[in-house]
């Protein structure tokens, strides 16, 4: 399937200027490319579309707050955000009420995003500061 750059974006939720950071495409090259005054090669589509959970159509979609969406692949234990992360899960969905199920979601993706983040945070703290960490 042939995706379009906009498309493609317009899923994440991204802006222009976080859409290219996160792929590494210069921001004047998107806005050319989502213009239509050049077109990117069809494995650059390609490559971002199979990192975006929604291309697949084998997962199911399931809705949250604020418009979010998920994507679970049971068979593979697996559920997505709209960014392409992804968290293995142990638990069947089969009998858990949809409704709840994207509230659920969300709750488990943002404690993917906290823990990221303190993460993230340390790794900047360990490059500033010369310290050794112990339990």
């Amino acid at each position: 399937m042939i995706y379009k750059i906009k498309e493609l974006r317009d899923t994440t939720g991204l802006t222009q200027q976080a859409f290219a950071e996160r792929y590494g495409i210069p921001l004047s090259t998107l806005r050319k490319w989502e213009q239509g005054e050049a077109t990117p090669a069809p494995d650059v589509t390609a490559l971002i579309a199979r990192e975006l959970p929604y291309t697949n159509r084998s997962l199911r979609v399931v809705h949250g707050p604020d418009d979010a969406r998920f994507y679970c692949d049971e068979v593979g234990g697996m559920v997505y955000d709209e960014l392409g992360n992804s968290i293995r899960i142990r638990e069947t969905l089969e009998g858990v009420k949809e409704q709840n199920l994207g509230l659920y979601l969300q709750d488990l993706f943002e404690g993917l995003y906290e823990i990221q983040g303190k993460f993230e945070r340390d790794c900047r703290f360990d490059k500033e500061d010369d310290i050794i960490w112990t339990r």
